[in-house]
């Protein structure tokens, strides 16, 4: 399992695109090249504008970071060890969009 933390602030409103239940939003996870930050983190979390955009050479907005919490992952260093639980924030929440 991986969480996400987004700031939803930070999403550029004009890629999100309508489908058959709704408004989406495109999400790219990148892992860090160093492996586990100092605050627990796997990697960070932009936003994915579009190929087209992309194309062009524009860059989705960062928008937060993620941490695997379930299972087991591969580390730097190749030896899969278990992730750290992650308690911060009720992942129900509501998307205040």
């Amino acid at each position: 399992m991986i969480v996400m933390n987004i700031n939803v602030s930070r999403v550029d409103k004009s890629a999100l695109y309508d489908g058959k239940n709704g408004k989406y939003l495109s999400l790219t996870l990148h892992e860090n090249k160093d492996g586990t930050d100092k605050y627990g983190n796997h990697g960070f979390v932009s936003q994915d504008l579009g190929k087209e955009r992309r194309m062009k050479g524009e860059k989705g907005p960062i928008l937060g970071n993620f941490k695997h919490v379930g299972g087991y992952m591969k580390q730097a260093g190749g030896n899969a060890t278990s992730a750290d639980k992650f308690t911060d924030e009720d992942p129900d929440s509501e998307i205040p969009f």
